[in-house]
C-alpha cells in the first residue's frame, strides 16, 4: 500500500505539473504515454497468443498519429507532412506482412494498426479539444484537460467508495466481478458534483457544458475501464505493464481516458 501510495502521488504530481506548465511538456509526456501504451498492447498480444503484431511499426504509427493530431495546436506546424508519413506507415503495414510468413496475417495487420485508434488518437483529441477552448490562442491554459483529470478521478473514487459501502448488484460480473451498479451511480454523482465545482474555478466553459462533460466521463470512463478489463481477461494478464509499481501500466492508468476523451471531443465539436 505504501509503494502504491508513493507511486500514485508521484504520478499525479508529474501529470498535473506537465499538463499545467507548458504545451511542450504536455506534448512530450503524452507522446511518452502513447509509445509505452502502444508497446504494452502489442507486447501482451505477442507474449500471450500466436499472433505476431509488428511492434516497431505499431509504435511508430501510433506516435505519428498522435503528432499528426497535435502538430498544429502544440508544435505550431502544418500537420500535412505528418499525415503523409502516417498514411505511408499505415498502408505499409499489410505490405510488410506479405513477407513475414506468420500465422494469422490479417489479425497481425489489424492489431499492429489498432494502437493508433485506441491509444494515440484519444490522447491527441484531448489536447485538440483543449486547444479549441475559448482564450487558448491568446495564452496557453490547460483548464479542460485538468478538469477532465479531476472529473475522471472523482468518478473512480466515488465508484470505489460507493461500491464498498453500498455495492450489492453486479454491474458486469462477466468482465469485472467487483464493480456494482451502486458504485457506478455513486461515481457518476460525485463526477457531476465535481464538474459543477470545476465550472466555478475553470471558467473557459459554461457550467452546463461541464455538467455534460461530467456525465460523459462518468459513463464512458467506466466503460473504458471495462473494455480494458475485457482485453486483459482475454489475454490472461492482470496488468498491462509494470512501469508504475502497484498501479500496473499506462493502459491501466488511462483506460477511462482512452474511451471518454473522444466522446468529450465529439460533444465539444457539436456545441462549438
Amino acid at each position: 500500500m505504501l509503494k502504491r501510495a508513493i507511486t500514485g502521488s508521484v504520478f499525479v504530481t508529474v501529470l498535473i505539473v506537465c499538463t499545467y506548465l507548458h504545451p511542450i511538456s504536455l506534448f512530450g509526456m503524452y507522446l511518452f504515454f502513447v509509445l509505452i501504451g502502444s508497446w504494452e498492447y502489442l507486447n501482451i498480444l505477442k507474449s500471450n497468443t500466436k499472433l505476431s503484431p509488428n511492434i516497431a511499426l505499431g509504435m511508430f504509427n501510433s506516435a505519428i498519429g498522435f503528432i499528426t493530431v497535435t502538430a498544429e495546436p502544440i508544435l505550431k506546424m502544418n500537420n500535412e507532412p505528418f499525415l503523409a508519413v502516417l498514411l505511408i506507415g499505415v498502408f505499409a503495414t499489410p505490405l510488410i506482412e506479405l513477407y513475414n510468413k506468420k500465422e494469422e496475417p490479417f489479425s497481425n495487420i489489424c492489431h499492429s494498426l489498432f494502437p493508433v485508434l485506441y491509444v494515440s488518437i484519444p490522447f491527441g483529441l484531448l489536447i485538440l479539444a483543449n486547444s479549441q477552448a475559448p482564450g487558448y490562442t491568446e495564452k496557453y491554459n490547460a483548464e479542460l484537460i485538468l478538469g477532465f483529470y479531476f472529473v475522471l478521478w472523482s468518478n473512480d473514487t466515488g465508484a470505489y467508495l460507493s461500491g464498498k459501502a453500498f455495492g450489492k448488484h453486479k454491474l458486469f460480473e462477466r468482465i469485472s466481478p467487483n464493480k456494482t451498479w451502486q458504485g457506478s451511480i455513486g461515481g457518476g454523482l460525485l463526477a457531476i458534483g465535481v464538474s459543477v465545482l470545476i465550472s466555478f474555478i475553470f471558467t473557459t466553459l459554461p457550467i452546463w457544458q461541464w455538467i455534460i462533460i461530467g456525465i460523459i466521463i462518468s459513463i464512458f470512463g467506466s466503460m473504458g475501464d471495462l473494455a480494458e478489463s475485457l482485453f486483459k481477461r482475454s489475454m490472461g494478464v492482470k496488468d498491462s505493464g509494470k512501469i508504475m509499481p502497484g498501479h500496473g501500466g499506462i493502459l491501466d492508468r488511462f483506460d477511462g481516458l482512452l474511451i471518454a476523451s473522444p466522446f468529450v471531443f465529439a460533444f465539444l465539436l457539436l456545441v462549438g
